[in-house]
């Protein structure tokens, strides 16, 4: 596995597992599967309602919990809500998660944050992050903040590198975090002739091609999958480099496009929603 080193010297694994979109027992078993693979690291939300099925999956995988790199997401519900991050840790089976983050700057978000530098104090959170927290969001959040975070969670892929955002991340040693890394499965970007030459010089799949890509760009990347095989293939990507000349050829592809348009409406919206938590 390889690391990547944040701003307050936590080592996070530069590959894991996301569970957006899985079913509890989907979760549960892709989870279990993906560690005994070797991934060390889990990203999951309150929001994804499979919390407590990503807890079920580290301890049947047997694999330590100080060995796994865990993530989570307050969902804006419950930025004002004070017991908040225990119940986030009761859910999950865990006493610490190693990276907590707010999912979106939605309802009193700040309120959120306060809620993950407490936790951080506390010894509840390993790190902090921010999760779509792009222009506006951010600027006014380094302006209050008391704690920098370690990581901002954000759509990134070769068509969106995010070159904007990570001139505002770079100043405090913030580290980026990848979601629709293929490009929320767009078979343009995947069949790109660069990535098919590239995949039959190094024998890998053009998707393997471009989470090496993220992995060299810094980032941290979170694919999801219930196909076991698929999960297998994702993490097979340590295993090659792209030459400085390659990683030059697919910054060309970039379209400044996002796959993902949140509104002001939508945002409304989030806050007003409450995640429908399993029971125990």
């Amino acid at each position: 596995m390889e690391y990547i080193v944040l701003n307050n010297g936590v080592k996070c694994p530069v590959v894991g597992i996301g569970t957006f979109m899985l079913s509890p027992a989907d979760a549960e078993n892709s989870v279990r599967e993906a560690l005994k693979m070797g991934y060390r690291m889990i990203d999951t939300a309150n929001a994804y309602v499979n919390e407590r099925a990503v807890g079920r999956g580290i301890k049947s995988s047997n694999v330590a919990r100080e060995k796994i790199f865990l993530s989570t997401k307050l969902w804006p519900s419950e930025y004002e809500n004070p017991n908040a991050v225990e119940e986030t840790l009761n859910r999950l089976g865990v006493d610490y998660v190693d990276l907590l983050y707010i999912h979106q700057p939605a309802g009193n978000w700040l309120a959120g944050y306060r809620q993950l530098e407490k936790a951080y104090r506390d010894g509840k959170a390993k790190a902090i992050g921010i999760s779509n927290f792009e222009g506006k969001y951010l600027a006014e959040l380094e302006t209050k903040w008391e704690i920098v975070p370690q990581f901002m969670q954000a759509e990134a892929h070769p068509y969106f590198p995010q070159t904007e955002l990570r001139r505002t991340l770079d100043k405090y040693g913030v580290k980026l975090m990848s979601w629709y890394p293929l490009g929320h499965g767009d078979k343009s970007l995947l069949q790109e002739p660069v990535f098919t030459v590239l995949g039959k010089k190094y024998g890998k799949s053009p998707a393997q091609v471009i989470l090496r890509w993220h992995t060299q760009m810094g980032f941290a990347v979170i694919p999801g999958s219930k196909n076991v095989d698929h999960i297998h293939d994702n993490l097979d990507i340590l295993n090659f480099t792209l030459t400085a000349d390659e990683m030059a050829e697919i910054a060309k592809l970039d379209r400044n496009m996002r796959y993902y348009h949140r509104t002001d409406e939508q945002l409304v919206q989030f806050a007003a929603w409450r995640p429908g938590f399993e029971k125990a």
